[in-house]
């Protein structure tokens, strides 16, 4: 996938997945919303959830974005997830910014609809999780026609 195109990618509302590590080391996977800045992916949970209990006590993750539309492929990211939480960080306008892209997906029409789940994130104990991403992996399902010849064609890319 060129540049570009993985940004497009990872503009659209596609579902991610994390994996975080248990304590026993065994990979424990939970559907996630992303949202890429250029710089870095950013999740969003709350204080209670396994994936960010987990994230506390070990920051080593991957996430792994699938879709067949519009462009066919997938991103898989490895790094470690800094937890960011109120009052050291806002949290607020990059969850507001999650919030629009998948509540919203970019349709004015559903502005109430955004609101009203942004209003409802907010009387959660919420946190972010800030991924700078270490390993990228992107397969563009239009032109992959095997493992020897993406990695061929990712370097023609760049």
């Amino acid at each position: 996938m060129t540049t570009e195109d993985q940004e497009d990618f990872l503009a659209e509302p596609h579902v991610g997945v994390v994996a975080t590590l248990r304590r026993d080391g065994r990979p424990y996977t939970v559907p996630v919303w992303h949202l890429w800045d250029g710089t870095h992916l950013w999740l969003t949970g709350t204080e209670s959830r396994v994936w960010c209990r987990q994230l506390m006590h070990d920051p080593r993750l991957s996430v792994c974005v699938e879709a067949m539309q519009p462009i066919p492929g997938h991103i898989d990211v490895d790094g470690s997830g800094e937890v960011l939480r109120p009052p050291e960080f806002d949290i607020w306008p990059i969850s507001r910014r999650l919030a629009e892209k998948y509540v919203g997906r970019g349709d004015p029409a559903k502005a109430d609809a955004v609101d009203a789940f942004f209003a409802n994130m907010q009387t959660e104990p919420r946190l972010l999780v800030r991924i700078t991403p270490e390993v990228w992996r992107a397969i563009d399902m239009r032109v992959y026609e095997g493992k020897r010849a993406d990695r061929e064609h990712q370097a023609r890319q760049q």
